[in-house]
């Protein structure tokens, strides 16, 4: 069942299917994941969103080469309208604010300025709508369980020990509202030097594996630790759109069916959508 077959919340009637990019812990590359499983999907001819719900550091804006400042419009009902960046559509908190304005705001605060912004955007016709989730498990990420009917969610991590920690604590939160983990990103799996090519598992190798395994879900695809993968979404076109037949751009590719062949059959399965339950544990 698609977001719209389950009676979507206001502001996302034109949204079939939602895909939560998620961490447990920051600085493993969720956001880089986002983007590019968002413009791999375009590639794969969806239409395609993505929404920046990190309140705390949006960073889509940059990663997609909108100017700082740009605002976006609104229509008569007074709902934004997402900007649009390498053919796919765009909201993000950073088009509210400066570059330099803090989020200083508490839990409540934060998780009620994603609600108004997932809730007052006028998405155009989405097959797929990414999410680019804070990192943990807080507020905000409860949130979207209890008023987004969410497809599901990859989760993202790198091969190191500490990260796999946060990484399962991320899978068990989505597991706990019910939304199902549709697969493991694992980032900078190798890296390749620049000058001789020799490659080296400098983070630890097989993590994102064994997560897999452990919680009977699948790895989506490994990503190695580039320089090219940082300077590209530096700059505003992030390794899909900048190398659309490159190798990373591939990986990403091959995640983007992975994940649209899972979310067709859970929709054509009738997921009746997250349902938020208490444990005492």
């Amino acid at each position: 069942m698609s977001v719209q077959q389950m009676g979507a919340p206001q502001g996302l009637e034109g949204v079939k299917q939602i895909i939560a990019v998620a961490s447990g812990k920051g600085g493993v590359g969720k956001s880089t994941t986002a983007v590019n499983i968002a413009l791999a999907l375009a590639a794969e001819g969806y239409r395609t969103g993505i929404l920046d719900a990190d309140i705390y550091g949006p960073s889509q804006g940059m990663m997609l080469g909108i100017p700082s400042g740009t605002r976006p419009k609104a229509d008569v009902d007074k709902h934004f309208l997402p900007l649009e960046a390498h053919g796919i559509q765009v909201m993000s908190m950073s088009f509210m604010v400066t570059d330099s304005t803090p989020m200083v705001w508490r839990g409540p605060m934060a998780a009620g300025a994603l609600q108004q912004i997932m809730m007052q955007t006028r998405w155009d016709n989405l097959d797929y709508l990414v999410v680019d989730m804070p990192p943990g498990t807080g507020d905000i990420q409860l949130t979207l369980s209890q008023k987004v009917p969410v497809t599901g969610a990859v989760i993202v991590t790198t091969p190191q020990d500490i990260a796999l920690l946060d990484c399962k604590k991320g899978i068990e939160m989505f597991r706990k509202v019910d939304i199902p983990v549709l697969g493991v990103v694992e980032n900078m799996s190798l890296h390749i030097c620049s000058a001789c090519g020799h490659e080296e598992a400098i983070f630890g190798s097989g993590g994102g594996e064994r997560i897999a395994q452990e919680y009977q879900t699948e790895l989506l695809g490994q990503l190695p630790l580039l320089t090219s993968i940082r300077e590209q979404t530096d700059t505003g076109t992030p390794s899909v759109a900048a190398e659309p037949a490159g190798r990373i751009a591939d990986i990403y590719r091959d995640i983007a069916k992975k994940l649209a062949e899972k979310t067709q059959k859970i929709a054509a399965a009738g997921n009746s959508g997250p349902k938020i339950a208490v444990y005492n544990d």
